[in-house]
């Protein structure tokens, strides 16, 4: 991923003060993701069946707060990110998914933020969890065309 000028330093700061804002409300705020998410796009929720909501609502958790702590190193994070962008192969996910997941992510910080929300704070969490999914996208691709060319 060589893409970490697409956000700035001023973005950077913006992303970990809003989701200082969220981390109080963070089981409501996954709970409203994934609600948002399997409204907007139920054909996603079938992925989820047999899985513990609950668990899987802290693992969000965890890692969007793992991302948002990172973001000035975010090059320390990259095998882990390239890592959950092949697991998730695994699971079905398409490259098309990364947009609706970021739609419900962006849905959920302007409804969980309220009045802290802003235009600025949107353009900077659209960049963040770009660099994210483009990371994710990318390594997904590699692991695809590895496991194509290995049979």
């Amino acid at each position: 991923m060589n893409n970490t000028s697409a956000i700035t330093s001023a973005q950077i700061a913006l992303v970990k003060e809003t989701w200082a804002r969220v981390v109080p409300i963070s089981e409501m705020a996954a709970k409203l993701f994934y609600d948002r998410l399997f409204e907007t796009s139920p054909q996603l929720a079938p992925m989820f069946d047999g899985v513990d909501l609950e668990a899987q609502q802290q693992k969000l958790v965890k890692a969007i707060h793992m991302v948002v702590m990172s973001l000035e190193r975010i090059e320390t994070l990259i095998p882990t990110i390239q890592e959950m962008g092949r697991r998730h192969v695994d699971y079905g996910v398409e490259d098309s998914h990364y947009g609706q997941v970021g739609a419900a992510l962006l849905w959920t910080l302007e409804n969980g933020l309220g009045d802290d929300w802003s235009k600025d704070a949107e353009t900077a969490w659209t960049n963040a969890y770009q660099l994210l999914a483009d990371t994710m996208v990318e390594a997904a691709a590699q692991e695809s065309s590895s496991a194509a060319t290995s049979v």
